[in-house]
C-alpha cells in the first residue's frame, strides 16, 4: 500500500475515534466530588493525610489542605493535575477567570473560573500558604 493511502487511514481513524469520543460524550470531564477529588489528591501525593478539601463551584478545581501544606488539583482532560503551593503563588484577576501563577516550571499557571465569592476566599487562602 503506498504510503501517502496508509498516512491518509491512520488520520482519518484517529480523527474518527476522536469523534465519536466526542459525540458520544466520553470527551467531557465529570465534576469533582468530595471522593473523587480525594482519590485524585491521593493518586498523586499518596503520603498525604488530607484536612480540608473544598471544590469549587463549577467542579472542575479543588483546594486541598494537607499536613505537608495546601495545594490545588484541577481537571486537564479527563485527568486531574495536582500541585502543591509553595508561596510564590498569587491570582490574576480577569472577571470571573482567574490566573493562578505556580512556583512551578511543570505548570507555570493554572486558568481557574471561581465565582466573586470564591475569589475572595481563595485569595486569603493562598496568604495564608
Amino acid at each position: 500500500m503506498p504510503l501517502h493511502i496508509l498516512l491518509i487511514l491512520v488520520v482519518g481513524g484517529i480523527a474518527g475515534i476522536a469523534l465519536a469520543l466526542h459525540l458520544l460524550g466520553l470527551s467531557k470531564a465529570s465534576p469533582f466530588t468530595t471522593q473523587t477529588a480525594h482519590e485524585a489528591w491521593l493518586r498523586a501525593h499518596p503520603d498525604d493525610t488530607i484536612n480540608d478539601l473544598q471544590i469549587t463551584q463549577d467542579g472542575r478545581t479543588a483546594r486541598v489542605t494537607t499536613g505537608r501544606g495546601n495545594g490545588i488539583l484541577w481537571q486537564m482532560g479527563a485527568d486531574t493535575c495536582a500541585r502543591r503551593l509553595s508561596g510564590a503563588e498569587r491570582l490574576q484577576t480577569k472577571g470571573t477567570k482567574i490566573i493562578l501563577h505556580l512556583n512551578d516550571y511543570a505548570a507555570p499557571k493554572v486558568r481557574l473560573t471561581l465565582s466573586a465569592d470564591e475569589q475572595q476566599d481563595w485569595q486569603n487562602w493562598i496568604t495564608q500558604t
